[in-house]
């Protein structure tokens, strides 16, 4: 196997698998970005993982065939929103520790999701749906040389999806009224406020937003990687982006390079026997390997990395 097989190989797998934590990561940078810390990703995106299972599996009894896994993401899409409210009224109005409101939605998802699944289905998991994301050429682009083939040749639009929200989260952020609101009240809320912006307001659109995101990247998992729900489909896919929005430095766009670069680590445990360079590795090296990056990556670069000024500070008007 030559190295442009290998990149063959590699390459697609690792932006299948950056695609959920892209939007996951996506969903934390609006909420911190705002000053709301979102610990509960995890949950939210299991949420969203939980809820694109049941609608693609309903969608395929309701005749729906090939348009049950886009209902699906529409769902979750409002689920993650709706899902990150309590998270939002902990932390903005109730102002409660952050941290401890985002564990709390991590196993709120966890218990609840585990729960309806066996009262819906009388089991553990979800019934495997058969209506999943395909793959296909890009026309045109998949002719390229070298590149076509590792980009554009078998490709999940729903990679195709994830990047392109990445440049649009972006625009909203630096390129919008909206964006310079946001920002401005998760470096300093108190200048915000006498600006006339509704720092409250910002936070609780943020914050839902940042919901929806993981709920959507939860939902595209099970439609192109796990293929069902269990308690364990979604098992530190949310804390990973999570870090590679740290790694990122909250910019939408080193939050995608971060997740592509975990997905690449997910990649590698999942093409690793047929690469000849890794096939003699055991089996459980490769399957940690993600994780093992990202404690290495947040060990190595979470200190240079400057958070939004107000992350994590409950505002209370009027006061410093």
């Amino acid at each position: 196997m030559d190295f442009f097989q290998i990149l063959a190989l590699i390459v697609p797998a690792a932006i299948v698998s950056a695609a959920p934590l892209i939007l996951t990561a996506l969903g934390g940078v609006l909420s911190e970005r705002s000053g709301v810390v979102n610990i509960g990703l995890e949950g939210l995106m299991m949420f969203g993982a939980f809820i694109g299972a049941i609608f693609t599996h309903y969608g395929e009894q309701w005749g729906l065939g090939g348009g049950s896994p886009w209902m699906s993401f529409v769902v979750a899409i409002v689920a993650g929103a709706l899902f990150a409210v309590p998270h939002a009224v902990a932390s903005i109005s109730l102002k409660a520790d952050q941290v401890v409101s985002g564990v709390a939605l991590n196993f709120l998802a966890a218990g609840l999701s585990i729960f309806l699944t066996k009262k819906l289905f009388g089991a553990g998991q979800t019934p495997d749906i058969q209506e999943r994301i395909g793959k296909g050429d890009v026309p045109v682009l998949s002719k390229i040389p070298v590149i076509g083939d590792l980009l554009f040749s078998n490709a999940y639009s729903t990679s195709f999806v994830a990047v392109f929200l990445a440049f649009v989260v972006w625009y909203i952020i630096y390129k919008t009224p909206f964006g310079l609101r946001l920002r401005s009240v998760g470096e300093h809320p108190m200048a915000a406020d006498t600006m006339g912006i509704n720092v409250i307001k910002t936070r609780y659109i943020s914050v839902i937003m940042g919901g929806a995101f993981a709920g959507l990247g939860g939902a595209i998992y099970v439609a192109s990687i796990a293929g069902n729900f269990t308690g364990s489909t979604i098992s530190g896919q949310g804390f990973m982006a999570l870090a590679a929005m740290i790694f990122g430095k909250w910019h939408p766009l080193g939050a995608m390079g971060a997740a592509l670069f975990f997905g690449l680590a997910q990649s590698l445990s999942i093409t690793g026997e047929q690469i000849p360079l890794l096939k003699d590795i055991p089996d459980v090296y490769l399957l940690i390997l993600p994780y093992v990056l990202t404690i290495l990556a947040l060990a190595g670069f979470v200190g240079r990395a400057d958070a939004p000024k107000a992350s994590g500070q409950p505002y209370e008007k009027g006061k410093r």
